[in-house]
C-alpha cells in the first residue's frame, strides 16, 4: 500500500517527464523548421544584394538595397546612367527571364496537371476500393509496379513518340499524361481504405443514386483532405518539372520558369550572383505561398488518413 506522500512524489516524477520530452520535441521541431526555412530567408535576403557584397560575403542575414537594381538587370530595364559592365550583364539576361509569361505557361501547365492528377487518381482509387471484380488485385499490383519506373527510362520513346505527333512546342504532352499518377492514385487508396466509408456508397445506390454522382457528389467531399493533399504536391511537382518540359518546350514563348531559370543560372561569364539569387527567388515565390497557405490541409490529411474508423 502506497503512503500519500509517495504518491504525490510519483506524479511529480511523472509530470517532470512530460515536461522533458515535450520540451525534447518541441527543440526537435524548432530546429526542424530552422533547417526548412533559414535557407529560404537566406535566398531571399541574398536576393537584396549586389553581386560584389555577396562575393564578399554569400550568406547575408539582413536585407540590402539592391532589389531594385537586381530586378532591372533580370529583366533588362538598364538606367539612363548604366555603365558597360552594368550593360553587358544585363545584355546576356535579354529576352531570358520573361516573368510574366514564364508564370503564365507555369501555371497552365501546373494547373490543368494538377486538376487531371487529382481528378482521376481520386476515380481509379474509388474504383479499387468500392467494386470487386476479378483484377482487382492484378490492377493495383500493376499500378504499384508502374511507380517503379523512373521517368528517365521512357523520356527517349516519350519524345520520340511526341515528334511523330507533332505535338513538340505543345502543353498537350505535358498535361495529358498526367491522368496516370500511380504515386498519388497509392496514396488516395490507403487513405479509402483507412477512412471512407462503403456503407454511404451502399446508401446512395438504394436511393436510385448513379455511380459517377455518387463518387462526384458523395465521394469527392468526403476525400476533400486527401485531394487538397495530393493537390498540393502535384502542383509544386509539375511547377518544378524541368526535366520533362525542357524535352519538349522549345519556343521562347513557351518556355516555362523551371527552363528560364536554368538559362539564367547557366551563365558562366558576367556572372551576378544578387541577379540569380533573386531569379531562384521569383520562381520559388508561388509555390512557397502556395505551401503556406495550404499546409493545414497537410498536417488534417495526414491525420485523417491515420486514423481507422
Amino acid at each position: 500500500m502506497s503512503m500519500p506522500g509517495q504518491a504525490g512524489s510519483s506524479d511529480a516524477g511523472y509530470q517532470r517527464k512530460i515536461k522533458i520530452k515535450s520540451g525534447a520535441i518541441m527543440a526537435v521541431c524548432i530546429l526542424l523548421t530552422l533547417v526548412c526555412l533559414v535557407p529560404i530567408y537566406i535566398l531571399i535576403v541574398n536576393s537584396t544584394h549586389t553581386h560584389t557584397a555577396l562575393s564578399e560575403n554569400p550568406s547575408r542575414f539582413f536585407f540590402g538595397g539592391a532589389l531594385g537594381s537586381n530586378l532591372n538587370t533580370l529583366l533588362n530595364k538598364l538606367p539612363a546612367d548604366a555603365g558597360k559592365a552594368l550593360t553587358r550583364v544585363a545584355r546576356q539576361y535579354s529576352g531570358t527571364f520573361a516573368i510574366g509569361k514564364g508564370y503564365l505557361n507555369s501555371l497552365i501547365i501546373a494547373g490543368c496537371t494538377t486538376g487531371l492528377t487529382v481528378f482521376f487518381s481520386a476515380m481509379t482509387a474509388y474504383g479499387i476500393v468500392v467494386y470487386d471484380f476479378k483484377l482487382k488485385s492484378a490492377a493495383y499490383t500493376f499500378i504499384i509496379g508502374v511507380m517503379m519506373i523512373p521517368v528517365q527510362v521512357s523520356s527517349a520513346g516519350f519524345v520520340r513518340f511526341m515528334y511523330s505527333l507533332g505535338l513538340i512546342n505543345n502543353f498537350i504532352p505535358l498535361i495529358i499524361p498526367a491522368i496516370a499518377a500511380p504515386a498519388v492514385i497509392f496514396y488516395m487508396h490507403s487513405y479509402m481504405k483507412s477512412s471512407f466509408p462503403l456503407a454511404i456508397v451502399e446508401a446512395a445506390r438504394i436511393d436510385g443514386c448513379s455511380e459517377f454522382r455518387t463518387f462526384i457528389t458523395i465521394s469527392i467531399p468526403m476525400m476533400k483532405p486527401a485531394i487538397a493533399v495530393q493537390a498540393i504536391f502535384a502542383f509544386v511537382a509539375n511547377w518544378n518539372n524541368y526535366y520533362t518540359q525542357n524535352m519538349i518546350l522549345k519556343n521562347d514563348n513557351m518556355k516555362t520558369i523551371p527552363i528560364m531559370v536554368s538559362n539564367v543560372l547557366a551563365f558562366d561569364k558576367n556572372v551576378d550572383y544578387g541577379v540569380n539569387y533573386l531569379c531562384i527567388t521569383l520562381s520559388i515565390l508561388p509555390i512557397v505561398i502556395v505551401y503556406f497557405a495550404l499546409s493545414k490541409y497537410i498536417v488534417g490529411g495526414v491525420a485523417l488518413g491515420g486514423v481507422k474508423e
